[in-house]
């Protein structure tokens, strides 16, 4: 399995809509990327850091999960850009993404 984490730092000042990311933006997520794979979308929010009291280091992050690489690939190629253009409806950080292959 392969994997595209998104990860949405936890900037201060920053505006993120958490409403929208969940009804609007992962819904066009999975729309736009089960045709190529997608099996599935887990978000996470974060709530703090490894040590007592501190931020976390991202305010979302998410783990969009593909069988292969290339049907990955081939749902970046499409789809990709538009998926970035909708960040501006939730949020004002850019995401650090990361693809990974699954070990265990």
């Amino acid at each position: 399995m392969f994997r595209v984490v998104v990860s949405y730092p936890n900037t201060p000042g920053s505006r993120f809509d958490m409403d929208y990311y969940l009804n609007k933006h992962t819904p066009l997520v999975l729309e736009k990327l089960k045709p190529h794979g997608l099996t599935d979308v887990n978000v996470d929010q974060g709530i703090g850091g490894g040590t007592p009291g501190s931020p976390a280091q991202y305010q979302v992050q998410a783990y969009l999960n593909f069988p292969t690489a290339e049907q990955l690939q081939a749902g970046m190629a499409a789809a990709g850009a538009s998926l970035m253009a909708d960040l501006k409806n939730f949020t004002d950080v850019r995401p650090n993404i990361q693809i990974s292959k699954v070990i265990r």
